[in-house]
């Protein structure tokens, strides 16, 4: 469902461009040149209205974190999460994740987080989801060996298409939950997540290694 058109979009994310990689392209290969101390590249893939990488990034300074989103009207609300805190460790990349593999290459990646992408549960409609193994192929292509893939949805069809696609694509398995909130693991809630569990619905959960 596409969000509504914010007003003043266009002057609020100008506002931002500080924290916008315009040409993210331009930056494959080198994105701890604007964190020359990273410890860890962690990019989320699709980060919704920003409250997890907010979150994620205020916990932990040590690391650098990209958010990609495509829909406009969200990530200007994240990106202003982020301006308001005056976080200096995040970059937003305003496109589409199908283009991930021009933006980041040669095992510069150490972790992936993927929150709650649409399930695409119509039939034939498999290779659109973000941990599909044509897409797990494009993020092989930049995540390190020994690099992190963390996933979690409500969407039980979707979790158990990844539990299977993934171990295919290669990735090993280190965790799986189907009820996360039952687990002593820390966890930072997203807008998405803090609804649907409200709601009583479990949220599935794993981590995922790049062998």
């Amino acid at each position: 469902m596409r969000m509504r058109r914010k007003k003043n979009l266009e002057p609020r994310l100008e506002r931002q461009s500080g924290i916008t990689i315009a040409d993210p392209e331009a930056m494959c290969g080198h994105w701890r040149s604007l964190f020359p101390l990273t410890q860890r590249l962690c990019v989320e893939l699709g980060c919704g209205k920003g409250r997890f990488i907010t979150q994620m990034a205020k916990q932990h300074p040590e690391n650098f974190y990209v958010a990609v989103e495509r829909e406009r009207g969200a990530v200007v609300m994240a990106m202003e999460k982020v301006a308001a805190e005056e976080l200096a460790n995040v970059r937003f990349i305003v496109g589409d994740i199908q283009d991930f593999e021009k933006w980041f290459s040669g095992d510069e990646v150490d972790e992936l987080y993927i929150n709650f992408c649409d399930p695409w549960t119509k039939r034939h409609r498999e290779k659109r989801r973000l941990t599909h193994r044509d897409f797990i192929a494009r993020y092989r292509k930049a995540v390190r060996q020994g690099g992190r893939l963390y996933f979690k949805t409500d969407n039980v069809e979707l979790f158990e298409f990844s539990v299977l696609e993934l171990p295919a694509a290669g990735l090993k398995l280190n965790f799986v939950t189907r009820d996360l909130h039952n687990e002593t693991i820390a966890n930072i809630m997203t807008e998405y997540e803090e609804r649907f569990s409200s709601q009583g619905m479990k949220i599935n959960y794993l981590e995922a290694e790049f062998v």
